[in-house]
C-alpha cells in the first residue's frame, strides 16, 4: 500500500487520477444522494 502511495505522491499523473477518482465518487455520491431524497421518503 505505502508503495502504491508514494508512486502517486512522486508522480502529476497520479494526483491527476487521484483527483479525478476523487471528484468521480463525489459526484456519484452526490447524484445518488439527491435521487434518494426525492424518492418518496417522509422527511425527518
Amino acid at each position: 500500500m505505502s508503495h502504491w502511495f508514494n508512486l502517486i505522491m512522486d508522480s502529476p499523473i497520479g494526483w491527476m487520477s487521484m483527483l479525478v477518482i476523487l471528484a468521480t465518487c463525489g459526484i456519484v455520491g452526490y447524484i445518488g444522494w439527491m435521487f434518494w431524497k426525492k424518492s418518496g421518503l417522509p422527511d425527518q
